[in-house]
């Protein structure tokens, strides 16, 4: 897939995959029981983006709604956690942040065959690629840039404790623990070795960054994560928050920054790159000038210790792509693109030994 096919690719939605259907009068019946002036008859599509948890668009004649699931099959323990995005939802959802209205979850496997929840239909913008070609031109892209800087920011100035979240994740040691789970889930999933990936499993844990005060990071924070305003340069909804816990702020915002150095390649959504563009033209910021607003707004500093978030950062997120390999070497996985994102690890693997070799790795 190019870069160029990937907003048309990702965009909007489909029948539903045969493996992932599921009956319809049932899902309706429950609805309607448990949100408030829901009414039929439902119509159910696929969003052809939603590569981790199969998403789907709930249409009825007065709204439109969207379901978010479990996959069905053998999956990783904790992984697909649709519990603990609509929890985080619940709590920022009324405190104004910009989050779907999340309506309900529900365990009954019995309705969907998975668990799930359901939450409200943002009607708006999803852009694909981080160059962002489909907007009007360098000041509108600046100031799209500028809006994601100033929502991840403020969702990192949250106290968790303040807004019912403070038992939503340990709050000490994130990083060590990230690179310990990605590690585990990375050996259940391995399908050939990499000594990439091999050389960060020994040295991340040696050269952990020192912790800055915990807050509630998002854990997958990228353009394709989030609903643009229709017409406005503005955030209207982040969305997937599969990997939301309590935890260190600098590495939530470091993996955002990935995209100013995200090897190229045929990897489906997430992999959208900056690296080679002319960013002045563009009307995107630099990776200094975007850190700069970052510290502006919150107050944290990610640069004295940026190389070994970016190192980490590179391998968790080829730690998750291999769990993508892993559900298509088990047949579970839930998207067609599946296979051409796990072959990103390799690459992935190698950008983040280069950063740890900028930190001095050996």
């Amino acid at each position: 897939m190019t870069e160029a096919s990937r907003q048309e690719t990702f965009s909007g939605t489909k029948e539903v995959a045969e493996a992932l259907r599921f009956d319809t009068s049932r899902l309706e019946e429950y609805l309607a029981k448990h949100i408030p002036d829901f009414q039929g008859p439902l119509t159910v599509e696929q969003f052809k983006g939603g590569q981790s948890n199969p998403t789907y668009k709930l249409t009825t004649p007065g709204r439109a709604y969207v379901l978010r699931r479990k996959p069905p099959g053998k999956l990783l323990a904790s992984a697909h956690a649709v519990d603990r995005e609509y929890r985080a939802m619940a709590a920022l959802y009324p405190q104004g942040y910009p989050v779907p209205k999340p309506y309900l979850y529900c365990e009954d496997e019995s309705v969907t065959g998975t668990a799930f929840f359901v939450m409200g239909f943002g009607d708006g913008r999803i852009l694909w690629e981080a160059d962002m070609p489909t907007l009007s031109g360098p000041v509108e892209r600046a100031q799209v840039f500028d809006a994601m800087n100033a929502t991840l920011a403020q969702l990192h100035t949250y106290d968790p404790e303040k807004i019912g979240l403070g038992t939503f994740g340990r709050p000490e040691n994130y990083v060590a623990r990230q690179t310990d789970r990605w590690t585990k889930q990375y050996r259940l999933s391995e399908t050939e070795k990499i000594d990439d990936m091999e050389r960060l499993i020994e040295w991340l844990p040696k050269h952990l960054p020192p912790e800055p005060k915990a807050g509630v990071v998002h854990g997958d924070y990228r353009i394709d994560n989030m609903i643009l305003d229709p017409e406005k340069p503005k955030v209207i909804a982040v969305l997937d928050w599969e990997l939301s816990t309590i935890g260190d702020p600098l590495a939530d915002f470091t993996y955002h920054m990935m995209q100013w150095s995200m090897p190229r390649g045929d990897g489906g959504p997430g992999s959208g790159s900056l690296l080679g563009l002319d960013l002045a033209k563009l009307g995107i910021p630099t990776k200094d000038e975007y850190i700069e607003a970052y510290s502006d707004r919150t107050g944290l500093d990610p640069r004295p210790y940026f190389d070994v978030y970016t190192a980490y950062n590179f391998f968790r997120l080829a730690g998750i792509l291999q769990g993508i390999m892993g559900r298509v070497r088990d047949g579970t996985a839930t998207s067609a693109h599946a296979a051409a994102r796990g072959k990103m690890v390799r690459p992935l693997a190698a950008a983040g030994w280069d950063y740890a070799k900028r930190a001095g790795a050996k």
